[in-house]
């Protein structure tokens, strides 16, 4: 429709010129002495439109030839930000293919391009890091040192690498420079938290654990394994006293201490220290929280010295304990051992044979051949006490 409208005001204007120019008697005269031209008045038109034309293409090509140097250099920044983007793009894709080497010169052809020099290099040093090629990543991650928007990337990508490198210093230094900017996200926690594991730092370890479970960052299996982890280092570290280990105690979240693994090994811990005292408080509270076997035997070995209250507290105790659980071999082992200490021959007899019909383990079975063997040699039973301690023999070869 538009197409048709236009040939009409075409057809029109030429129909309308040509009328005018048929019934148009006008002239023009041209005088410069002694020259004189004559011309018809639609002739000098039409050479004054002829002119026009001829000035209006001449101060075109006169402004296209002096554009032509910015239009070529736009040109060339317009190519080369095609041909860096396009490099940005392969090289992404060749790292998610796997195809480092592919990747690394796609990224090296991409850095080209000042706006993606950052991320090229980024890319370029996980690359050659999945390569084993630690020279060329740290050539990547110091040619964008000095830019300040690519810090916490760079920080980031550091740390990730060298704790994959298991270069556990250096990774700390580099979340150190990261904390230092005020950065402190959760990826870079976690990072920071697998630092510390490999560098065996376990206090910091905790910290870092519990900081990660309020924000929930961490698969509830995964943090009480690290917490086990954490916790068995520094509970079992041979260059502990016995005021140290107490003073490692003391630090240790109340939540935390009612946990078996936790209270399993303080109370180890301090039974080798020589502080029993200690270790069946531990072992009390653990148990009034939450029933584990591991922590019974702790229990056992805090036993008190023969005689004393204390050691009639942990048989009370352990009693009301069996009214709770009849079936606990365990339980039943500790109760006839602290019986036998005590020299309650009768229900430490009862209690250990209990314990020897329920038991499910071999240690269990040594062990409660073992007392009850002490057991007999202490009545002047030696045929009943040899009679034991084979049969303890016999299960420790199993």
């Amino acid at each position: 429709m538009r197409l048709f409208l236009w040939l009409l005001a075409l057809m029109a204007a030429a129909i309308g010129i040509a009328v005018t120019a048929r019934f148009n008697p006008g002239n023009v005269v041209l005088f410069y002495p002694p020259y004189r031209v004559d011309l018809s008045l639609n002739l000098f038109l039409l050479l004054l439109a002829a002119l026009f034309a001829l000035l209006y293409l001449l101060l075109g090509a006169f402004r296209s030839t002096m554009q032509m140097p910015e239009r070529v250099a736009a040109y060339r920044q317009r190519k080369r930000e095609r041909d860096g983007n396009k490099g940005l793009r392969d090289a992404l894709k060749a790292l998610f293919e796997g195809r480092f080497g592919h990747a690394e010169k796609a990224a090296l052809r991409a850095s080209e391009l000042p706006e993606n020099a950052g991320v090229a290099a980024l890319i370029g040093a996980r690359a050659a890091h999945r390569m084993r090629q630690n020279q060329r990543r740290d050539n990547w991650l110091a040619t964008i040192a000095a830019d300040s928007s690519m810090k916490t990337a760079r920080l980031m990508t550091m740390t990730e690498l060298l704790v994959d490198d298991h270069q556990p210093e250096a990774a700390l230094e580099a979340v150190r420079e990261l904390n230092a900017s005020g950065t402190r996200h959760i990826h870079a926690l976690q990072w920071s938290l697998k630092a510390q594991q490999q560098a065996k730092n376990w206090p910091e370890v905790l910290r870092l654990v519990r900081s990660l479970d309020k924000h929930k960052a961490l698969h509830p299996a995964l943090s009480a394994r690290l917490r086990e982890l954490a916790y068995q280092d520094l509970l079992s570290d041979g260059s502990h006293d016995a005021e140290s280990i107490l003073r490692v105690w003391s630090t240790i979240p109340s939540g935390d201490r009612t946990k078996a693994f936790v209270a399993c090994r303080a109370a180890g811990a301090m039974n080798e220290r020589g502080l029993h005292d200690q270790a069946r408080v531990v072992v009390e509270d653990a148990l009034a929280s939450n029933w584990d076997e591991r922590v019974i035997r702790a229990y056992r070995d805090a036993a008190a010295p023969a005689g004393s209250q204390a050691l009639l507290t942990q048989i009370e105790h352990c009693e009301k304990w069996m009214q709770e659980r009849p079936t606990d071999a365990e339980l039943a082992l500790t109760l006839g051992s602290l019986c036998l200490k005590q020299k309650l021959w009768g229900k430490a007899q009862r209690y250990l044979e209990q314990a020897l019909s329920d038991a499910s383990e071999p240690r269990m079975v040594r062990e409660s051949h073992l007392k009850l063997a002490q057991l007999h040699e202490a009545l002047q039973q030696p045929e009943e006490a040899a009679n034991h301690y084979r049969q303890c023999a016999l299960a420790t070869l199993l």
